[in-house]
């Protein structure tokens, strides 16, 4: 047992009574956490033990969320299953006795105007997933949880090594006068690289290549449109990809603007910054190029590369018709095979889908990365009766991944990760499972032994590899097998090209990584609307001048005042 020395032990105990007397009422109801024995830290001094990060609640404690969510990403999963019976939960039940009830439930599409709802009536439940304009709103309410204590006395060592991997600096972001009001799920910024997938099947049928330029995409766009690339005799296929919401977290068209060196946004509505000729920080969103990819997108539309009907889909319509076969072209992110690429090709064995560098103007075009991707943060209504089980959970989440669970924490016995709240995962362990299982291959290995949170995943995606190169369908089906395997550890797979994206220096950072500024928290929603029925219009064959009208208006409502919050950031930035 490690050793602490006294005054961390004093420490800890003032911290602990603290935390009790603060909370004493609702937390002596609900019941302290219990310190199993071999698991716990002993204070002789005080005769007190510091409480088990993972121990078992004594009385069961009710924790509400609500969740905006998508399919399950693995098809392995029970058909019909909902989200209050995710076995994640049943677990967590068992294992802590913390029990997650849902004030609501719905499609991911949903979510936003739900929610935004539930803040106005004040129904909020205790553990909430937000973004940063909604963190900003709640905290300006005096909604949200002081977590200091609760994070230094039960966040897992996992947990911690997870939040101090930055240095610390994302904790900071979301901590105000010494108090620390959200935990944010920041991730590597590169998992936001656009890169563009495409059928290569579909372009060796029509004997066409790979295309590196805009000019040579809309030719192999023009082509999955008409010349019936599946060879099926019908006129039933079209070019690109997308959905309603143009700038989102899927099936957009981020990517798309990137190829004509604009970038207007870095995904989930959120405005991107870059670096003007004078050295301030402008809007890419209102810059000219953004007006020259609306023409083209305009064209694309006339000619049926862009489905009629794509102003009417959510993410999960235009999933339908990549899965179906519908379309052979879509941007996005390193995790498409994971899903939904995966059920075409379960659909459709021939279906084989290739991630290419985003074609640009002249060549391969520079993708848009955040400086810093967390925009997911998690926070606990102050109302909550425990707000320490919020970090609980996170260190349960954690815990799941490892080596013992290995033979229960799957799929087909309802395990759904995606719709399990709140979780955070190690920052970069996509980096860990692509070298791990590579080293792995390269040495021929028949199995992969480490004993961390990342053992799960990096022991699914070496064995999902053996089974497919070796075309072993016994475990699980081509798609599975192929989707773990061109996702994170083909070297020319999603996270392979991200990879090479990066060492070659082939991207633009989004310059403003600060939290939104009054006037986006109070502005925000109203220009994200105006540019959603701005550009729609303009692609399905308003003027091109309703861009410029755009702008003006944009500036108008508020955003001049936000160019002037953000520099006036940028400044302050760059005097530290």
């Amino acid at each position: 047992m490690r050793k602490i020395r006294p005054w961390k032990m004093m420490l800890a105990v003032t911290m602990i009574m603290s935390l009790l007397s603060a909370c004493g009422g609702p937390a002596k109801e609900a019941g302290a956490p219990s310190a199993p024995k071999g698991n716990t830290e002993n204070n002789s001094a005080a005769g007190e033990t510091a409480p088990d990060p993972l121990g078992k609640y004594p009385e069961t404690v009710v924790v509400t969320e609500v969740l905006g969510y998508n399919p399950p990403e693995d098809p392995r999963t029970p058909s019909g299953i909902t989200p209050d019976q995710n076995a994640y939960l049943r677990d967590l039940k068992e294992m802590m006795n913390i029990e997650v009830k849902y004030k609501w439930t719905v499609p991911s599409a949903q979510y936003e105007q739900k929610f935004s709802l539930a803040m106005a009536s004040g129904d909020l439940p205790d553990v909430i997933e937000v973004d940063q304009k909604n963190y900003e709103k709640l905290k300006k309410q005096g909604m949200l949880a002081d977590l200091t204590e609760a994070y230094a006395i039960y966040a897992s060592p996992d947990l911690k090594s997870y939040m101090e991997s930055d240095g610390g600096f994302a904790m900071k972001r979301f901590s105000e006068d010494g108090k620390q009001l959200g935990i944010p799920a920041f991730e590597d910024p590169f998992l936001s690289t656009q890169i563009l997938w495409i059928r290569q099947d579909w372009l060796k049928n029509l004997g066409l290549e790979a295309p590196k330029t805009m000019d040579e995409l809309e030719k192999v766009a023009l082509a999955f449109t008409n010349n019936d690339p599946d060879q099926n005799g019908k006129n039933d296929t079209y070019g690109l990809a997308l959905q309603k919401n143009l700038f989102f977290w899927g099936f957009d068209v981020r990517g798309f603007f990137n190829g004509f060196g604009a970038y207007p946004s870095v995904g989930d509505n959120q405005s991107a910054w870059i670096k003007g000729s004078d050295g301030k920080l402008i809007p890419g969103l209102i810059q000219p190029e953004v007006k020259t990819g609306l023409g083209k997108l305009q064209q694309w539309y006339k000619d049926g590369i862009i489905d009629k009907e794509f102003a009417l889909k959510d993410e999960n319509k235009a999933v339908e018709d990549l899965i179906s076969g519908k379309v052979g072209i879509s941007y996005g992110e390193w995790w498409y095979p994971n899903w939904p690429l995966n059920s075409s090709v379960d659909k459709d064995p021939k279906a084989d889908w290739i991630a290419i560098q985003l074609p640009g103007v002249d060549g391969p075009a520079k993708s848009l990365v955040p400086k810093i991707r967390s925009n997911k943060i998690f926070v606990v209504n102050k109302k909550a009766k425990n707000p320490e089980a919020a970090v609980k959970m996170l260190n349960f989440y954690i815990e799941v991944g490892k080596k013992e669970f290995k033979d229960k924490n799957r799929a087909e016995e309802g395990y759904v990760y995606n719709w399990f709240n709140p979780r955070i995962a190690n920052p970069v362990d996509i980096d860990t499972i692509y070298m791990e299982v590579n080293k792995a291959l390269d040495a021929n290995q028949t199995e992969i032994d480490i004993n961390d949170a990342n053992y799960k995943t990096v022991a699914d995606t070496f064995k999902a590899t053996q089974d497919y190169l070796a075309n072993d369908t016994s475990n699980a089906t081509k798609g599975i097998n192929w989707g773990l395997y061109y996702s994170r550890a083909a070297k020319d797979g999603g996270w392979g090209l991200t990879k090479k994206i990066k060492e070659t220096d082939q991207f633009v950072y989004n310059e403003y990584y600060g939290l939104p500024t009054p006037t986006i928290v109070e502005k925000g929603g109203q220009l994200d609307k105006l540019m959603q029925e701005s550009f729609t219009k303009i692609i399905m064959g308003a003027s091109l001048d309703e861009f410029d009208k755009f702008v003006d208006s944009w500036n108008a409502l508020g955003g001049k005042q936000i160019i002037d919050e953000v520099n006036e950031w940028y400044n302050t930035e760059a005097e530290k």
